[in-house]
């Protein structure tokens, strides 16, 4: 575990999931910063969510991977419960690191929820939520009450992709932008121009740590098996990222092959490249498979 933060170890999942074992599960770093872990039996992706509160709203981050009503409402009384004051409750606002179906699954019960604000998911609705009108240049502050949170637009894994600074506790929460597992590149020079920006706001916020939206790597360094249900010995959720690590993380990104390279507490991938190339190599092998069936056909009929 990273210097400085609680134990936050979580559910492995399981081989054979049962309902059981589809549960939400939910760690503190501290009183008004909550992590929400959905097991990987609710779905592979096993995604974690953010719930910020402030002293006049809350702020939660993705609303998760599913779309099971008896799924959503277990997040969605999880999340109310830490919004239930004296005679009050606190207005939430939903947003999303990106526009990806395992990000915004949830919407739409929370949006049933009582005084909850769903951030549009559209690039036109988002931006012009945040007041991001020159993107992907610049940043946005949204306020909690005795709580500012930096919205960053970072595409390269999506094109509406976004980071938000909590000026509180000095964390990055970085979506699929940064995470202990595949960075999957959608467009690697939006990408590496975004981790630039990135930059200039940990140096101006002193960021440490970088918490991603799911854990795909074990302690041991490898990385589980695309769709596994099951991740025995997960590595611990924070990513240092100070302006060094900020920096080699850039650098990576720059100096990336087009197709996957391993780093220490990523792999850089790009999934369209790869898929090009596995379509490739299966055509050339059966142009090769049919050459040769014709050669031997012919030396058969001679």
């Amino acid at each position: 575990m990273a210097a400085g933060f609680p134990e936050m170890r979580w559910d492995p999942g399981a081989e054979d999931c049962t309902q059981d074992q589809q549960r939400t599960q939910v760690r503190a770093y501290d009183e008004t910063t909550i992590v929400i872990r959905q097991n990987p039996c609710v779905d592979y992706e096993a995604n974690l969510l953010y719930l910020l509160i402030g002293t006049d709203r809350a702020l939660l981050l993705d609303s998760g991977a599913t779309v099971d009503p008896r799924l959503t409402a277990q997040l969605t009384d999880l999340v109310s419960k830490y919004l239930v004051k004296p005679g009050s409750r606190l207005p939430l606002v939903v947003a999303h690191t990106h526009g990806h179906q395992d990000h915004r699954a949830g919407d739409a019960a929370f949006a049933a929820q009582p005084d909850t604000t769903v951030v549009p998911v559209d690039s036109e609705g988002m931006r012009k939520f945040f007041g991001l009108q020159d993107w992907p240049v610049g940043s946005a502050r949204f306020e909690l009450g005795n709580r500012s949170i930096e919205v960053i637009p970072t595409p390269g894994h999506h094109p509406d992709h976004l980071v938000f600074i909590d000026s509180r506790t000095r964390l990055l929460f970085s979506g699929d932008f940064l995470l202990p597992g595949r960075l999957l590149v959608d467009d690697i020079d939006a990408y590496a121009a975004s981790a630039l920006n990135v930059i200039e706001a940990v140096n101006a916020y002193g960021v440490q740590f970088a918490l991603g939206a799911h854990i795909e790597m074990a302690a041991s360094g490898d990385l589980y098996s695309t769709g596994s249900t099951f991740h025995p010995g997960e590595r611990a959720l924070p990513l240092p990222f100070d302006t060094q690590h900020a920096l080699a993380l850039r650098q990576a990104l720059q100096d990336f092959n087009g197709f996957y390279s391993r780093h220490p507490d990523y792999a850089v991938v790009n999934p369209i490249h790869n898929l090009i190339a596995l379509a490739i190599g299966v055509i050339a092998a059966l142009v090769l498979l049919v050459w040769i069936g014709r050669r031997l056909w012919k030396r058969r009929v001679k």
